[in-house]
């Protein structure tokens, strides 16, 4: 079954509760034809990390937010709680997900690796928008390697502008205060000596500028786990295998550039 807006494929998607990026994302970055619904994933446990990690231990009860919405994926729009939960409870949460939903389901983490796949990248660089030292931060890189992936750089996108996060509470998590700007400042920073790809992590942290103006960092493709997310998405929807030639056309697509101004 196929709706006015969304003649190819409807995707249906899973933000965390205080996130005021995916959304903006999605909306650049999903080509014409297809369109997307959103739901949020929303806990009332006292920290980020609790957050993060309930998000996977209770994930049924996001399913019934859609309905009967004719959706063709699931996403969830979070790399944090892929981290903090591990790669064997991600799976759990997204094959209970997918199975409840009778579509393929997937998270951003999972996305990056179709994509690095795709790439065939095996050593990666790595621009995280968590401060140094703090437990997203020191759980990421083993993530990536859980996933059979060598981490050649890492660097954290930092930005001296000041934050509503103080303001809005604990839960605005500071990465969504960044401007797009610090992760330009950190991918023109990422050394590319070894590398095969560089991904800018984080669903919070706005990418999609600093691709669209260097989607090569010399030579190296560049990609956010966003940019992997609607990716995955449509390659899901169209049943099609992810192939290196499609991920570089989607760096060089027009439909999202134009919709960046650039």
């Amino acid at each position: 079954m196929r709706v006015e807006y969304a003649p190819k494929g409807l995707i249906g998607v899973l933000t965390p509760q205080a996130n005021t990026t995916v959304e903006p994302e999605y909306a650049i970055l999903t080509p014409p034809g297809y369109a997307w619904i959103n739901a949020r994933l929303v806990s009332s446990c006292a920290t980020i990390e609790e957050r993060l990690t309930d998000y996977y231990t209770n994930a049924r009860r996001y399913a019934p937010q859609f309905a009967n919405a004719p959706i063709d994926c699931v996403s969830f729009a979070c790399t944090g709680t892929s981290y903090l939960s591990g790669k064997e409870e991600e799976e759990r949460a997204l094959a209970d997900v997918g199975r409840l939903l009778n579509v393929p389901a997937m998270s951003a983490a999972t996305a990056v690796c179709q994509a690095l796949g795709a790439l065939g990248a095996k050593r990666i660089g790595l621009v995280s928008p968590y401060p140094e030292g703090e437990a997203l931060d020191r759980a990421c890189a083993p993530y990536w390697t859980s996933c059979g992936f060598e981490i050649g750089a890492k660097i954290s996108a930092k930005t001296s502008a000041k934050t509503s996060a103080s303001r809005a509470g604990e839960s605005f998590h500071p990465i969504y205060s960044l401007p797009g700007e610090a992760a330009a400042q950190a991918l023109a920073a990422v050394g590319t000596a070894k590398v095969d790809a560089i991904v800018m992590l984080g669903t919070g942290m706005p990418t999609l500028a600093a691709i669209a103006r260097s989607p090569y960092h010399d030579g190296i493709p560049v990609f956010s786990c966003m940019f992997a997310l609607v990716w995955a998405n449509i390659v899901a929807i169209d049943r099609r295998e992810p192939t290196s030639d499609d991920f570089h056309t989607w760096l060089r697509g027009r439909w999202w550039r134009d919709r960046m101004g650039v």
